[in-house]
């Protein structure tokens, strides 16, 4: 399974952090990367997923929007769990 291809529709709505985003934590630093640079969606829907938002745009945006909005999360809320991860 290549990495990109290990990446689901959607992540993980807990409201901890789960084992799949600590796997995917520089995904989402490079999705708020990209947000704040102002990169099309499309463009890194391709770069980070390798989905074609050309021949599957549904996918490519929810993938793409999902992914983001838990970074969000992570920034919000999730970083709280990776503290008491370190001080354990």
């Amino acid at each position: 399974m290549s990495a990109k291809s290990a990446f689901q529709d959607q992540p993980p709505t807990d409201a901890r952090l789960t084992d799949y985003d600590l796997a995917h934590l520089t995904t989402y630093l490079r999705l708020l990367d990209a947000e704040t640079e102002g990169a099309p969606w499309q463009e890194v829907a391709m770069i980070i997923f390798g989905i074609d938002p050309k021949s599957d745009q549904k996918r490519a945006e929810v993938v793409y929007q999902s992914h983001l909005a838990r970074a969000h999360w992570i920034t919000e809320n999730g970083y709280r769990d990776l503290i008491r991860s370190s001080f354990h």
